[in-house]
């Protein structure tokens, strides 16, 4: 792949880009580009922002390992949130560890005089504050939690650095802000977001949350009947203890002041220094009794830039539109520019222990500048923070694949590892036979969110959601699996571990609808010998479904996947029934299933046989059949739109139809209401929303890269005329795939690993 496009790509990006990069951060001599054995070498622009932000909803992202970083300046004040995935507090509240301010006198960053720049360096992961001769650069440790701002000024500057805390005093939780933790709606009277213990002294700072022993997950447990077997369902938060280490070279703590900032109360640590024109500040965070020790800046700053450079070279999509308004071309560049900004995003949780969250990822900001109403702390957000919405979840490591982000994808796998044995206890417990029964709205222990489990009367099946969106949806632990098992096939990595949840979760199947079937009648099976999926549910949608078309691809898609890998019963296959057909307006079409008593939300499981099942599609059977389905259906048609986590991109791309592909493409692509583009809005969820980032990269992966079910590549089988592409991503087999279309000509070169 040698062409003028390709070769002006490597010649731009990765000399000019990279070159004046590393120039500028003084690292070209310990940091040369780490060329890729293969193609070029791809390092994507930075971004840059040449005024200060008016608040917290103006901030760009920054992190590493498992903490992400809100960084902006405001009113000339430098200022930072810090999180990190798995703060869960007695409630499930994801809390954020605080808020780091550094004012300097005079300030540096006064935008007027046109000096002043706020850059997000992809290269290295890092932002860099510049203004008047002084430079902050922030960035967090790959291989460790801990946080880095260095300073470096031309003159001695006065300094205040404050530590910003919210929980300096136990606040109740209102009614109003319940949707942050797992109680929801039914919050006790006594609910409250306890205080950490924060001391300081010297030039250091500690800030400590310790859970109580009896929390929310205590809770569910008696809400749930499960009392019998709480020994058998393991506790992740009780006693969880977690925290961070400040230290401050230069500085000296001075006392403490309280404010207001947005709508939140918050008490400032300070420290001050007279004149100082260095220093590196860091803050470490720690999980139990672990100490974080922070490396020296130096080594940290080569390690993670050398992180950061090798996660570019994984894969790439780089676009240009040759036709249109000037309008229209800079929307068609900034689905490159905001595909990375977004992938970046997820690079900041690499190595964390829970997944990033599809409400929000580790960079939700003060409420009330998504929604006025909504005056809470910085800790809040809609749908929980210990709570998974599985469909929701799903998308934000879906497309880790094709991107080749293996090793991201561990924290997710995990999560539902961790929780296996709370979904066999129960399944056990309450139906007596074998499987795992993993919820829609589940809790980091494996149990149903408390409030979405609903009111259970004693004559009623404790196992099951008594909700109207939620009740018999059990699938979407299968799409993990399927994760697990293309992790697999895309890159060998060693499953041995979760074969076991893997087999029960399909078992799980197997058994419960012939225990329903032995419940109402004589037989298990119907007269064909198949399963009777019934009551089922088709997505949150299609309710008290009879044979839903999502669940009986997704059994028959896992099982084919499991072949050879995980140990199931060989009659298995034989009794999952086929996908249900019917006609509209004469033409064949999947139906949501055989029979349905109701329609609850707005998703289109119809089309889950396209995907994430790939039953039909391009090079396979029935593409007709599914194509129809996508372009007669009524429900399809009367939902579809690019909002949140909605999947039409991702099915017009599977069914090769370019036009839709590219309009939904376009529009979810665009940028979000905030200053940084890749924070979108609300939604169906919360702000940044990492679900419609994930499904925004997958439909986008789709239009370039397929594969028929014999492993045969299939290139922009969706992809516009007018787009020029250079590309590369992964597929099944250990082989990348470096590919490029322009002006309608492709070319590619497949590199096996």
């Amino acid at each position: 792949m040698k062409s003028a496009l390709f070769s002006h790509f490597v010649s731009t990006v990765s000399l000019g880009i990279v070159t004046r990069a590393l120039v500028a951060a003084g690292l070209l001599c310990t940091l040369l580009p780490l060329h890729a054995k293969e193609g070029a070498h791809y390092i994507p622009e930075n971004y840059v922002w040449t005024s200060q932000s008016h608040n917290s909803s103006e901030s760009m992202p920054c992190g590493g390992h498992d903490v992400g970083l809100n960084v902006w300046v405001e009113n000339g004040d430098l200022m930072m949130y810090i999180s990190r995935s798995g703060m869960f507090d007695e409630n499930n509240t994801l809390l954020k560890a605080g808020r780091l301010r550094l004012h300097l006198s005079p300030s540096p960053f006064d935008d007027s005089n046109g000096d002043f720049s706020q850059t997000l360096c992809l290269y290295d992961g890092s932002v860099l504050v510049k203004g008047k001769g002084t430079e902050v650069r922030i960035w967090v440790d790959v291989q460790s939690p801990v946080v880095y701002t260095q300073l470096q000024s031309d003159k001695a500057v006065e300094a205040v650095l404050s530590y910003e805390n919210w929980r300096y005093k136990d606040t109740p939780i209102t009614k109003a802000e319940c949707q942050q933790c797992s109680y929801k709606w039914v919050l006790p009277k006594d609910c409250a977001t306890y205080k950490d213990s924060v001391w300081a002294q010297g030039n250091s700072l500690t800030m400590i949350h310790q859970n109580r022993e009896k929390t929310v997950y205590d809770f569910t447990i008696e809400r749930e009947k499960l009392d019998a077997i709480k020994d058998r369902i393991p506790d992740p938060i009780g006693g969880l203890r977690f925290g961070g280490t400040l230290q401050a070279p230069g500085f000296q703590f001075t006392g403490t002041t309280d404010g207001v900032y947005a709508s939140t109360a918050y008490r400032a640590w300070q420290f001050k220094a007279s004149r100082i024109k260095s220093s590196t500040v860091t803050f470490s965070m720690f999980e139990g009794e672990e100490k974080t020790i922070a490396v020296p800046a130096k080594t940290s700053r080569k390690r993670s830039a050398q992180w950061w450079n090798e996660f570019w070279q994984r894969s790439y999509i780089v676009i240009e539109s040759t036709s249109g308004t000037a309008e229209e071309r800079q929307r068609v560049a900034d689905i490159t520019r905001n595909y990375n900004l977004f992938r970046y995003m997820l690079g900041c949780n690499a190595y964390g222990k829970w997944p990033t969250k599809f409400n929000g990822g580790l960079f939700t900001f003060d409420p009330v500048y998504v929604d006025k109403a909504r005056a809470f702390t910085p800790d809040y957000r809609c749908w929980g923070g210990g709570t998974m919405t599985a469909q929701n979840q799903r998308l934000v490591y879906w497309p880790m694949l094709k991107s080749g982000d293996f090793d991201m994808m561990q924290a997710q796998f995990d999560t539902y590892l961790r929780m296996l044995p709370a979904a066999t206890a129960r399944t056990r417990y309450y139906w007596g036979h074998e499987g795992a029964s993993y919820a829609e709205q589940i809790e980091n222990f494996g149990l149903p969110n408390p409030a979405e489990y609903g009111k259970h009367k004693e004559e009623d099946d404790m196992g099951t959601e008594r909700n109207a969106w939620l009740e018999y949806q059990w699938d979407t632990s299968l799409e993990f699996c399927s994760m697990i098992l293309l992790a697999h096939r895309y890159a060998g990595i060693n499953i041995d571990k979760y074969k076991e949840m893997i087999r029960q979760c399909v078992i799980f199947f197997d058994q419960h609808y012939q225990y329903l079937a032995k419940q109402r009648g004589v037989k298990a099976l119907d007269g064909n010998g198949k399963l009777i999926l019934y009551p089922s549910s088709g997505c949150e949608t299609y309710k008290m479904a009879y044979n839903p078309s999502s669940v009986i691809a997704a059994l028959r898609t896992v099982i084919d996947q499991c072949q050879g890998t995980v140990d199931l019963d060989s009659t298995l296959k034989d009794r999952i029934p086929d996908i249900p057909l019917h006609v509209v307006e004469g033409r064949t079409c999947i139906a949501p299933a055989q029979a349905w008593a109701r329609i609850q939300n707005v998703e289109t499981p119809q089309l889950y046989p396209v995907f994430p099942w790939r039953i039909y599609g391009m090079g396979r059977d029935g593409l007709e059949t599914a194509r129809n389905t996508y372009l007669y259906d009524a429900h399809a048609l009367s939902m579809r739109t690019a909002k949140g986590w909605k999947q039409d991109n991702i099915w017009a791309a599977c069914l090769g139809l370019t036009d839709d592909a590219r309009r939904l493409c376009i529009e979810k692509w665009a940028d979000g209401p905030f200053r940084f583009p890749a924070f979108w809005e609300q939604g169906y969820d919360w702000a940044p929303d990492c679900n419609r980032g994930g499904s925004a990269m997958i439909g986008l992966q789709e239009m370039l890269l397929q594969e028929a079910p014999d492993g045969t590549l299939l290139l922009c089988q969706a992809w516009p005329k007018e787009w020029n592409v250079t590309f590369r991503l992964h597929a099944s087999g250990g082989r990348l795939v470096e590919g490029e279309y322009k002006n309608g000509q492709i070319s590619h070169n497949v590199i096996k690993k």
